[in-house]
C-alpha cells in the first residue's frame, strides 16, 4: 500500500495514515442537524468523506465510514415550536432525518456504513457523562451536568487557542450554573417547551450536542478510531469538545487525525443557514445534475473556501459533458501502458492529503493523450472516475433527445466558419454546442450532434 497523507488539523501539518488495525480504516463525520432541509454546503462534508471512503477502498483498506445524525437539539426544539401548527420535536427531527437521506441519495454516492441517531444512543451517553463525573471531569448542578474545562490539561490544542480567548457560546439560561464560565453543557435539565426527555440520574432531561457525537463515535467505532471529520466550522467548540470529553472520561485520545473540510461560499461569505444566503441541495440537484455537482466539488481542495455560483457550475457541467463525450470514444479494456503515468499521478494527488484538484489534472491528462491513440481501453478511465464518484460520466445518455433548431443553426455556422478557414470562431461555436449538450463529431457525410 503507498503511503497516505492527510492534514491533521491538532498536529497542524500532514499526517501519514496509520491505521489503529492494520489494513482497516475507521472514519467518522459529523453529520446534520436535522431541523431543515439541507442546503448545498452541508452535502460538501459527504461528499469529501465518501470519496475518501472510495479512494482507500480503491488503495486496499477495509474502510467502515460513520455519518451521524443529530436529532435532539435546541435548533429542532425551536423549529417545532415554531412551525404553524406547532409539532412534536421528534416528528420534526425524523420528516427532516428522511428528507436528509432522500437528497443525499440523489448525489449518487451510496449510504455510511453508519448513520447513527442521537436520540438511539442515549444509553451511551449517559454511561459516558457518568465516567466524566466519577473522574471528576464533569459536575451536576440543578439537573444539569457541565464540563470541567480546566480539567484537562490538552484543552486547546486541537483549535490551537488558549483557555483565556475561549467563549463556548452558551450563554443564556443555566449559565450561572456553570462553576466556570468555560465550561459547557454535557446534560441539560428538561426546560417548558421541550417535548423530549429522558430520566438520568442527576435528573430528566436531554443530551448537550458535543457528548452525542463522542458517544456515538465510541459506540460504533471505539476510541482512538483512524479519522474524525467534518467541517471546519466545528474545529471550536464542537470538535475540541468532543476531543475533550473522551480523553478525560477513557484517558486516550477519541481519533487520531482530525481531518476538516472548508465552506461552501455564496456571496463571500460561508454558505450557512444563519447568514440566509443558502440554496437547498434538492433544488441544486434538479438544476444542476448530481455529475456536475460532484465535479464542482472535487475541483477544489477539500481544506479550501469553494465559490459557489452559477458560473462555476456551468463550468462542472460543460466539464462533465466533455469528460462523457471523450469516455464514449474509448473502448472496454486495458488501456495503452504509455498512459499509465497519468493514472499514477493520479492516486498519488489523492494519496498527498486528498488533492482531488491535482487528480482532475492528471485524468484529462489521461484523456488528452488517449484520444490520440485509435481503440484505446478505458480500465484506467473506469478506476478513476469511480473513485471520484463520476462512474455514472461513463454512460452513455439515456432516449438522447434530437437536436434542437437552435443547436441544428450553431452546427451550421460551425461549417460556415471551418469552410472559411476560421478555426477559432469554429472552435467557439462547438464551445457552445457543447454548453448546450451537444457534441460535434466530423465525418465522411458531414458533421452531425451527438448528445453528451
Amino acid at each position: 500500500m503507498r503511503t497516505i497523507q492527510i492534514y491533521d488539523t491538532r498536529r497542524g501539518e500532514l499526517a501519514e495514515l496509520e491505521p489503529r488495525d492494520p489494513g482497516k480504516v475507521s472514519i467518522y463525520a459529523c453529520g446534520p442537524t436535522v431541523y431543515g432541509r439541507i442546503h448545498v454546503g452541508n452535502a460538501r462534508p459527504f461528499v469529501v468523506y465518501s470519496l475518501l471512503k472510495r479512494f482507500l477502498a480503491h488503495e486496499g483498506y477495509e474502510v467502515t465510514f460513520v455519518a451521524n445524525i443529530t436529532d435532539v437539539n435546541d435548533k429542532i426544539y425551536d423549529a417545532a415550536n415554531a412551525a404553524d401548527p406547532p409539532q412534536p420535536s421528534a416528528l420534526l427531527a425524523s420528516d427532516m432525518a428522511a428528507a436528509y437521506i432522500a437528497d443525499t441519495d440523489g448525489l449518487g454516492l451510496g449510504r455510511p456504513d453508519s448513520e447513527p441517531l442521537a436520540t438511539e444512543t442515549i444509553g451511551p451517553i449517559i454511561d459516558l457523562i457518568s465516567a466524566l463525573i466519577e473522574r471528576d471531569a464533569a459536575y451536576a448542578v440543578e439537573g444539569d451536568v457541565y464540563f470541567r474545562v480546566r480539567s484537562d490539561e490538552s484543552y486547546g490544542e486541537l483549535s490551537h487557542r488558549s483557555l483565556d480567548a475561549l467563549n463556548q457560546g452558551e450563554g443564556g439560561a443555566g449559565a450561572e450554573l456553570k462553576q466556570d464560565p468555560l465550561d459547557f453543557a454535557l446534560w441539560k435539565a428538561q426546560k417548558p417547551g421541550e417535548d423530549t426527555a429522558w430520566d438520568a440520574p442527576w435528573g430528566r432531561g436531554r443530551p448537550g450536542w458535543h457528548i452525542e457525537c463522542s458517544a456515538m463515535a465510541e459506540e460504533i467505532l471505539g476510541v482512538g478510531f483512524d479519522i474524525h471529520g467534518g467541517g471546519n466550522d466545528l474545529i471550536f467548540p464542537h470538535h475540541e469538545n468532543e476531543a475533550a470529553q473522551t480523553r478525560m472520561a477513557r484517558g486516550q485520545e477519541l481519533a487520531q487525525i482530525w481531518m476538516h473540510n472548508g465552506m461552501l461560499q455564496l456571496g463571500g461569505e460561508k454558505m450557512a443557514k444563519s447568514v440566509g444566503n443558502i440554496e437547498s441541495l434538492e433544488s441544486v440537484l434538479e438544476r444542476w445534475g448530481r455529475d456536475a455537482l460532484v465535479l464542482f466539488f472535487v475541483s477544489g481542495h477539500y481544506r479550501q473556501p469553494l465559490l459557489f455560483s452559477d458560473q462555476s457550475l456551468e463550468q462542472a457541467q460543460t466539464s462533465a459533458r466533455r469528460i462523457r463525450a471523450a469516455a464514449a470514444q474509448l473502448s472496454d479494456g486495458h488501456s495503452p501502458a504509455e498512459l499509465a503515468g497519468y493514472r499514477e499521478q493520479f492516486f498519488a494527488a489523492l494519496a498527498d492529503d486528498f488533492n482531488t484538484p491535482r487528480a482532475l489534472a492528471a485524468m484529462h491528462g489521461w484523456l488528452a493523450d488517449a484520444a490520440s491513440q485509435p481503440g484505446a481501453g478505458n480500465d484506467d478511465l473506469v478506476q478513476m472516475l469511480t473513485v471520484l464518484g463520476l462512474e455514472t460520466l461513463l454512460l452513455p445518455v439515456a432516449n438522447a433527445a434530437e437536436p434542437d433548431a437552435a443547436a441544428l443553426e450553431l452546427l451550421t455556422a460551425r461549417e460556415a466558419a471551418r469552410a472559411a478557414k476560421d478555426w477559432e470562431q469554429a472552435d467557439l461555436l462547438r464551445d457552445q454546442l457543447a454548453a448546450l449538450g451537444w457534441e460535434v463529431r466530423d465525418g465522411d457525410d458531414g458533421a452531425k450532434l451527438v448528445a453528451l
